[in-house]
């Protein structure tokens, strides 16, 4: 090779025809204009579980029938070949194949010129695993939200129906009864609408933070004095761990009001489902440096390591079925937005133990809200 010779051309790595077609990360399935099947990705044989040498060769009705969800040959109603000319193809939709298996099918027809024939058929595959189970998911809340809120609105339009048509035959304690049920029941209903917007915040990550200093021993003792009132006292014990006694607690920039939503939730929770008094106590975190650990301690028969990793999911509930099931999965979103974490252990008498770590403020993240 002399000086000035061009240089000779490297081969090109770039993939091209069906080598391309194997990187796609759907399944494609690529239909000749006689209708056989001439190629199938490995996405493709992965989502309908079977080879390529049941697919690739055959008439595409035959080896791929597709019907949608009442039982309609869906090839007999579309007829890609013999149908409108001016067609491109179909947006996707949610199929039957073989087996009975549930695959999403996007269809390109290919012409080499407006209104000509159909050359070449593209069918694009999806599994339909995980939009099934976020439908199935998103069912099942909406059941279970309608069954929350129809409770207590059965209980108020109940007792506000017979106040208002038998007001004079009621005793003043009765009438007193009714209307501190239905202000219980309104309190719960409030409740259960404000958790399902903090949960549609979190899901969305829209969550705002309105950050300030927070003495959370102060926060803390609120929640006790909230808590023992209609209760014996005693029921809640605040403690400061040797940490805070010897050192005093660093100052917390948070939210406050969605701190005093966390801790209610959790000693709310403790109280309900454990049994006797509840210990909270507020340290310095020797596992975060500059933060603040708080441990909330019942004195039940504690959780069993299998729900440990569930008692955090939405309406999640215990054996007692208590509660909307909501109250810890908003919790948790809660901390985390802070930046912290909600572990579960047990606690020196074997019940529950929540421990809530917090950092002394989000970095970056000061001028939310």
């Amino acid at each position: 090779m002399q000086p000035g010779d061009p240089l000779p051309e490297e081969p090109s790595t770039e993939p091209t025809g069906s080598e391309l077609w194997e990187q796609l990360p759907d399944g494609l399935v690529v239909v000749s204009a006689n209708g056989c099947i001439g190629f199938v990705n490995a996405e493709a044989l992965r989502i309908l579980e079977c080879s390529a040498a049941d697919l690739v060769g055959r008439h595409v009705t035959d080896a791929l029938p597709l019907a949608d969800k009442y039982g309609r040959d869906w090839w007999a109603r579309t007829d890609p070949w013999n149908g409108l000319a001016t067609r491109t193809g179909h947006r996707e939709k949610l199929l039957v194949a073989r087996d009975g298996r549930e695959v999403l099918v996007t269809a390109r027809y290919v012409r080499a010129e407006r209104g000509g024939p159909v050359q070449r058929l593209m069918l694009g595959l999806r599994d339909a695993e995980a939009r099934l189970r976020a439908e199935r998911d998103q069912a099942t809340v909406l059941s279970t939200v309608a069954h929350e809120l129809r409770a207590p609105l059965t209980s108020v339009m109940g007792f506000t129906s017979s106040l208002l048509r038998r007001w004079h035959r009621f005793s003043d304690d009765q009438k007193r009864l009714m209307i501190e049920t239905i202000e219980a029941d309104a309190t719960r209903l409030t409740r259960l609408i404000a958790e399902l917007l903090d949960i549609s915040r979190l899901d969305s990550d829209r969550l705002n933070l309105r950050l300030g200093p927070v003495d959370l021993e102060q926060l803390l003792a609120r929640h006790v004095v909230r808590n023992e009132l209609g209760r014996h006292p005693g029921t809640i014990r605040l403690h400061r761990g040797p940490g805070a006694e010897a050192a005093g607690l660093p100052e917390l920039w948070a939210d406050a009001d969605r701190l005093d939503q966390v801790f209610f939730n959790l000693i709310e929770n403790a109280v309900q489902h454990g049994e006797g008094a509840v210990d909270v106590t507020v340290d310095r975190d020797a596992e975060e440096r500059g933060g603040v650990v708080v441990l909330v301690d019942d004195h039940g028969n504690g959780i069993p390591e299998d729900d440990r990793e569930k008692i955090f999911g939405r309406f999640w509930h215990g054996p007692d079925n208590a509660g909307t099931g909501l109250g810890l999965y908003v919790a948790n979103g809660l901390v985390r937005a802070h930046g912290g974490r909600i572990d579960i252990a047990s606690s020196g008498s074997g019940g529950a133990r929540f421990i809530v770590r917090l950092p002394e403020g989000i970095p970056g993240h000061f001028a939310t809200g």
